[in-house]
């Protein structure tokens, strides 16, 4: 078995990949990802776990990632091709952990509250 789905998330970005055996393809949203994420830390970000795991030439990447902004996306299809490598073969997930890219970044942005300006900031005290 050479082909697994999976999908990562980081903030409010979703990513859902295709992940097939060939020739390092990677398309997100239809688009290369050097065209996708036009800077070299995003293109890093998105192709870390294949180079952790050994696997940068030998897996075409599908992705439809959608939500958040571009390094949420980046790091949702970071964690969901990591998913999949560790789906397809469980002996690279110790290289994947050691390198922090099997865990999902729980970290949201908290909800405003009532009666205050945002999240925690209040709003200006006068005392007259």
């Amino acid at each position: 078995m050479s082909t697994t789905n999976t999908s990562g998330r980081r903030k409010t970005a979703v990513a859902r990949i295709y992940l097939t055996a060939g020739s390092g393809i990677l398309t997100i949203n239809g688009k290369d990802y050097k065209e996708y994420f036009p800077t070299l830390p995003l293109q890093y970000i998105v192709t870390q776990s294949l180079e952790v795991a050994g696997q940068a030439g030998n897996f075409d990447v599908k992705v439809n990632v959608n939500g958040g902004g571009v390094t949420g996306q980046a790091e949702a299809v970071r964690l969901a091709i990591a998913k999949a490598l560790v789906e397809l073969d469980p002996e690279v997930k110790p290289a994947l952990r050691a390198k922090g890219l099997v865990t999902r970044d729980s970290r949201m942005v908290e909800r405003k509250k009532p009666g205050r300006r945002k999240a925690r900031r209040r709003f200006q005290f006068s005392k007259r």
